[in-house]
């Protein structure tokens, strides 16, 4: 993984950065990258690729307290820094568990002495939905796809065609285990192994089911409505609780579980359930104070900003932002600052109208500018 840049780098910050400084560059460059803001950008599109996967593990405080010691070697199976357990390479205690079960007979640890017959949970299904930034703050419904591991309908997860039963296997007595006597140094040591009739499963399956070839089980292809819950927001997770893959020998099946992904805004940036952007007003609308026409999540506002209004000044506008998620009723602000817009091109006789009104204007007209030079200026 030598080729990889640092996680830091790609989204511009700092070792050690704060988890409110990592959101806010994952969503400046994320905006800036976003494929559907550069259409057929190939460059745009591995950029923002990139700084997803950065965002993934430093966004989440376990990966990044990993990533900040083992770097990339935490997440590359082929590494074996030992991060997941901090001995030296094995990730639990389950493979030291096996060395010593090789010469004591499965007493430490236990992980080769488990019966590979017992009830065992399906795994969770992964799946990823594109929302836009109005479907996130609203709500919607989403039909998404995936492929699960479920048992078979023709055999019900036995793997033995219809008409027949799987027996048990008489090498192991359906424990799917057998015991190996070793002999070393005069001493007799006794080990557990996977039976090699059976293959850990206890059964032996003499006519195997035509759909699923005696696995007794079948990949299928699922397609579900899903609720997207109002005030998501982007990376946020919701777990289909039993729908991933069913579990064997009665154990319980897996999630499905969905994460959300939010377009960008060509407008507006969240923070929280807080709404943020910028509007740009005239010299003489900042100057006399106007009514203004402000965006809104809804659509369309009239806004009156006060006279002398000065640039960067930002107006809040309450309940206008995000729905709290379970909670319709509250909702964040909408938070706009104003941005006054220097007239370029002006034609001779413009140019000549502002000279006239900067003519009638005072000193006292301009209180930071008097401030600033009387603040440089005053020697008391």
């Amino acid at each position: 993984m030598a080729d990889k840049r640092d996680y830091y780098e790609v989204l511009g910050l700092n070792k050690g950065a704060s988890e409110a400084e990592i959101k806010k560059a994952y969503r400046t460059l994320a905006k800036k990258y976003h494929p559907d803001l550069n259409p057929g950008d190939a460059d745009a599109e591995a950029k923002f690729k990139e700084i997803n996967e950065a965002n993934d593990v430093l966004s989440d405080p376990d990966k990044k307290a990993k990533y900040d010691q083992f770097g990339h070697a935490a997440f590359d199976p082929s590494a074996g820094g030992g991060f997941d357990g901090g001995y030296g390479g094995f990730s639990d205690f389950g493979d030291i568990g096996d060395i010593f079960s090789s010469f004591f007979g499965g007493g430490f640890g236990g992980s080769s002495g488990q019966r590979r017959n017992g009830p065992m949970r399906g795994e969770d299904i992964g799946v990823r939905v594109t929302v836009s930034f109005n479907e996130a703050a609203f709500g919607t419904k989403k039909d998404i796809s995936f492929n699960r591991i479920q048992k078979c309908d023709d055999c019900k997860g036995s793997g033995a065609a219809k008409g027949t039963d799987a027996e048990t296997c008489r090498a192991c007595g359906g424990t799917g285990q057998k015991r190996i006597t070793q002999r070393i140094g005069g001493m007799a040591f006794q080990t557990t192994a996977t039976c090699d009739s059976c293959r850990g499963s206890g059964k032996i399956i003499k006519t195997p089911c035509n759909n699923c070839k005696g696995k007794g089980y079948v990949k299928v292809n699922k397609k579900v409505s899903v609720t997207i819950p109002a005030g998501i927001d982007d990376g946020g997770r919701i777990a289909l609780r039993g729908m991933g893959c069913d579990g064997r020998n009665g154990g319980p099946a897996g999630d499905v579980i969905l994460t959300v992904e939010v377009k960008p805004h060509p407008v507006f940036e969240r923070d929280g359930y807080d709404i943020f952007c910028e509007i740009p007003i005239t010299v003489t609308e900042a100057t006399l104070g106007a009514e203004i026409e402000i965006p809104t999540l809804e659509g369309k506002e009239k806004f009156t900003i006060p006279e002398g209004t000065q640039p960067g000044t930002q107006f809040t506008v309450k309940q206008k932002g995000i729905p709290y998620i379970n909670n319709s009723n509250r909702r964040g602000d909408l938070i706009f600052a104003v941005n006054v817009e220097i007239p370029k091109n002006l034609n001779k006789d413009q140019k000549e109208k502002m000279r006239k009104f900067a003519d009638c204007c005072k000193d006292g007209n301009y209180a930071k500018k008097q401030s600033f030079f009387k603040r440089v200026f005053d020697k008391k």
